[in-house]
């Protein structure tokens, strides 16, 4: 089994998130008292979230860049980034470490694929929806439609992240919006939506709407625990 290095704290309710699904999938295919080994570095998200607003990407890659070599210094045989917006500064990271690094956004492609899709909305912060980073990826890598809400939609997609479920509020007026931002997509084209931050699944869940749901964790989280138990 490869030991896999987290690089997560954005938030840590998303890490946590992350932590539990990968050990039940690797429960799940091993059986008995199997975890997986891995190494955990959570920043401190304030220190983040205050770069993000600023538009100072490059110290945020610093920072994570240097996190990220204390994990493979650590003995991770390679690495994953538990938040979707932070893939914004991914190059930078792959730059600075000689592992593997497992793109959230290509496990998310990955699996929508596999079941046919190729026309998606996306909900995330706004820098998620609206920079190329993880929408180009999804359309020039692989060939998906992507579709995003329109500019107050995205700020309240935006704000409900940051000033709700980052702080561990679960709100149900935030829940309707939501819902009804989905179903807006969906007419709009939408055959499914990825929930293109690691934290909206706390808030809506697939029995909420009929509207296919990707969830970018559970995506992310358990092509690291398939990825630990390949062989090579």
């Amino acid at each position: 089994m490869k030991t896999i290095g987290l690089l997560g704290g954005m938030s840590w309710e998303s890490t946590a998130t992350y932590y539990r699904i990968i050990n039940e999938s690797v429960k799940a295919r091993l059986g008995g008292l199997h975890s997986a080994k891995l190494c955990l570095y959570s920043v401190d998200f304030a220190e983040i979230e205050q770069l993000q607003n600023s538009g100072n990407w490059d110290a945020t890659a610093k920072i994570l860049s240097r996190a990220a070599k204390c994990l493979e210094h650590a003995g991770a045989d390679f690495m994953i980034m538990c938040t979707n917006t932070m893939h914004l500064v991914a190059p930078q990271i792959e730059k600075s470490i000689n592992i593997p690094f497992l793109h959230i956004a290509d496990a998310t492609a990955g699996k929508v694929i596999s079941e046919g899709i190729r026309s998606v909305g996306l909900l995330g912060t706004r820098f998620t929806m609206e920079q190329d980073f993880y929408k180009g990826r999804l359309e020039t890598l692989y060939g998906l439609t992507v579709h995003i809400p329109d500019p107050a939609d995205r700020m309240i997609v935006h704000n409900v992240i940051y000033d709700e479920l980052c702080l561990g509020k679960i709100e149900a007026k935030s829940r309707e919006q939501y819902l009804r931002i989905i179903e807006k997509l969906a007419e709009e084209g939408a055959d499914a939506i990825i929930l293109g931050c690691t934290e909206i699944a706390l808030l809506v869940t697939q029995n909420q709407t009929p509207v296919p749901l990707f969830d970018t964790t559970r995506m992310h989280a358990e092509r690291a625990a398939d990825y630990a138990l390949e062989a090579g």
